[in-house]
């Protein structure tokens, strides 16, 4: 399990929580006031450390902010279980239970949006508002050939565990403007072995691509699950300049949801908050606080 480094407490500054589940121990932050609730679910390779700014604006205006890591990723335990979509979706469901939501809104990116999507659509009467950044939860045949070579189980054994080949370069191809040398570590802090990066190789193997991977009829189930979260206010906070999740993605959530309401950062990449963090947070503080 990962300690967070000292020299992160300034701007990650929230208190550890744990939720054991039979697989591991859950690390996950529930930080705020009293008021409503927004569980946030990041992807990979990232963990909770995604969403620190919107999570410490929000908390200033009272919002509960729910943010878990993976069994496998940041803070939490890391058993070296390859957990597949089905698994992910279990988690959050138990912490959702454990912590007792009966009303939430939810935020998710990258992996976080089927993960994100899964939950909410065995449980749609619980869900507020959506915010949906650079993600997907819906099957699509595109895939970058860098990832996609990741895919290989032995590839990804070398290439994202041995030389650190996917959460190292994501510090840089997903962020368009410069990282600091705090937020770059900052993101990399709970992937600095071999065996901490197990987890992010497992993710990219899972990407259902076709009928016979094992993820490909979770990802069908929560595709079609979609259809029962139609009617909820959704903000889609997407970056332009993603090589990964590009605009045949934004696509993909404008069809489903044409009453979205859309925020796009042509500058912006797969990092949106990263880039585009000093408008896009307001933007969904406003988006949460309004009136419908």
């Amino acid at each position: 399990m990962t300690e967070l480094p000292a020299h992160l407490t300034t701007c990650y500054p929230f208190a550890p929580r744990w939720l054991e589940l039979p697989a591991g121990r859950m690390h996950y932050v529930d930080t705020g006031g009293d008021g409503e609730t927004l569980l946030l679910l990041h992807g990979n390779p990232t963990w909770s450390f995604l969403w620190r700014d919107l999570a410490r604006l929000l908390s200033i205006q009272g919002f509960r902010c729910v943010m878990p890591d993976y069994l496998g990723m940041g803070l939490s335990e890391k058993p070296g279980v390859f957990f597949r979509l089905a698994d992910r979706i279990r988690e959050v469901e138990a912490l959702v239970s454990h912590l007792r939501l009966t009303r939430f809104h939810l935020g998710v990116h990258d992996w976080g949006g089927a993960i994100g999507m899964g939950v909410a659509g065995r449980m749609p009467e619980r869900i507020g508002k959506i915010i949906v950044t650079n993600s997907a939860a819906f099957h699509s045949e595109r895939i970058p050939r860098s990832i996609a070579i990741c895919r290989h189980p032995l590839a990804g054994r070398i290439l994202v565990q041995g030389l650190n080949l996917f959460a190292w370069p994501a510090t840089y191809m997903a962020a368009r403007r410069r990282l600091s040398r705090t937020v770059r570590s900052g993101f990399l802090a709970p992937y600095d072995t071999y065996e901490s990066r197990a987890a992010l190789a497992h993710f990219v193997q899972d990407i259902p691509l076709e009928p016979a991977d094992p993820s490909y009829a979770t990802l069908s189930e929560v595709e079609a699950g979609l259809e029962k979260l139609r009617d909820k206010p959704m903000l889609l906070v997407w970056g332009g300049r993603d090589f990964c999740f590009d605009d045949s993605f934004l696509a993909g959530w404008r069809n489903r949801f044409p009453a979205a309401t859309v925020r796009y950062y042509c500058r912006a990449g797969h990092y949106v908050l990263e880039d585009a963090g000093e408008e896009a947070v307001p933007e969904i503080r406003d988006f949460l606080t309004r009136k419908l």
